[in-house]
């Protein structure tokens, strides 16, 4: 069981932190400035985040007769400060406008809280109509996406190395996927249940792209952040579920960290212990388990997965193996000896993760 009393006081982005230190020390100024600014930003956030977080208190309260079928959306506009959150420019019900990043992060917000509704059951991030509230236009060339336990913010990138974060709906479903966790399992954000949290934000995120465009398991792409890297950059995302280690080979970028396999597991004081490097593990178990089963990847393998998320035996630091178990447990109760026991439990073997 989940022993912590509270919510971890965790703040969440969607570019790791190596990514940026790699290119704070770029030798052009166009590219090493806005990383640095990012980086400072991301420091004084999650600063801020520990000081301010009240163990146990919700972030909001779902208003008096809202809607358990709708999700109710508000967007604000940073105008490029760094206060939040911004001036109100969206609110739920109300008509799109001229501008497209705030009419992208409102459709990604319904879209997130479409899945876990209608494939789960689940009323928004909290479980009881949590209102969703994002900021836009963040900071100036800001290169990141976070969820600072209350709402998303998103910065515009800078146009060199990334592009606006709101163009892929899988990193909005990512980060708001962070709440869901923050609610239930509130792994805590270091080593192997770090790498947990973050592997779970990239399941729904995946699920989140693939359920708004109707795509089964063979016909997604398991990217993540597709979209984001701006023409100069060699790579195709972020990550990537079905090849982790392939998203991105640039020459100022780096080569992509990730691991398939335990046989490659990465031992780090960096990223809190490697949270956005080794989750590349439990994402391929993931991509695994569901292209085994085929058909929409939200309906078996993410059942699953949900299951285990919120089902209140997955413990604040639990690692793979303890996770890995409890998948396969929940596979066999759900499902029976079949097919997704069977798809569950190699692909677990495949990534070298054990199960007891």
């Amino acid at each position: 069981m989940t022993t912590n009393g509270g919510f971890e006081p965790v703040f969440c982005t969607i570019v790791p932190p190596h990514v940026l230190d790699t290119l704070a020390r770029a030798e052009d100024p166009a590219l090493a400035g806005p990383a640095r600014r990012t980086l400072e930003r991301d420091a004084l956030e999650r600063t801020r985040r520990r000081l301010t977080t009240v163990i146990g208190a919700p972030a909001l309260a779902a208003p008096a007769g809202a809607p358990a079928d709708r999700p109710e959306r508000t967007i604000h506009d940073a105008r490029h400060k760094q206060e939040l959150p911004g001036r109100k420019v969206r609110g739920e019900g109300a008509k799109p406008g001229r501008d497209a990043t705030v009419n992208r992060a409102y459709a990604g917000l319904g879209a997130t809280f479409d899945l876990f509704l209608k494939a789960y059951g689940r009323n928004s991030i909290n479980g009881e109509g949590l209102p969703l509230k994002a900021t836009v236009h963040f900071g100036e060339d800001y290169n990141n996406a976070f969820w600072n336990g209350e709402q998303m913010v998103f910065g515009d990138g800078d146009g060199e190395i990334f592009l606006d974060f709101t163009i892929p709906v899988d990193v909005i479903g990512h980060e708001l996927a962070h709440g869901v966790t923050q609610y239930t399992a509130n792994l805590t954000y270091f080593g192997q249940s770090g790498a947990l949290n973050e592997h779970f934000s990239d399941v729904f995120g995946a699920l989140i792209k693939q359920y708004t465009l109707g795509q089964t398991a063979a016909e997604a792409d398991w990217l993540i952040g597709a979209g984001l890297l701006a023409p100069r950059v060699t790579g195709t995302a972020l990550r990537s579920m079905k090849e982790p280690g392939s998203a991105y080979d640039d020459d100022v970028l780096g080569k992509d960290p990730q691991p398939a396999t335990m046989d490659d597991y990465v031992r780090t004081g960096r990223d809190n212990g490697g949270v956005h490097i080794n989750s590349g593990i439990p994402n391929h178990a993931f991509y695994l388990a569901a292209n085994a089963l085929g058909g929409h990847a939200w309906e078996r393998a993410g059942r699953i997965w949900f299951d285990v998320l919120t089902g209140g035996e997955l413990g604040s630091e639990a690692g793979f193996t303890d996770f890995a178990t409890l998948t396969v447990a929940n596979a066999r109760a759900s499902f029976g000896d079949g097919d997704e026991l069977q798809a569950v439990t190699k692909a677990w073997e495949q990534v070298g993760v054990r199960t007891v």
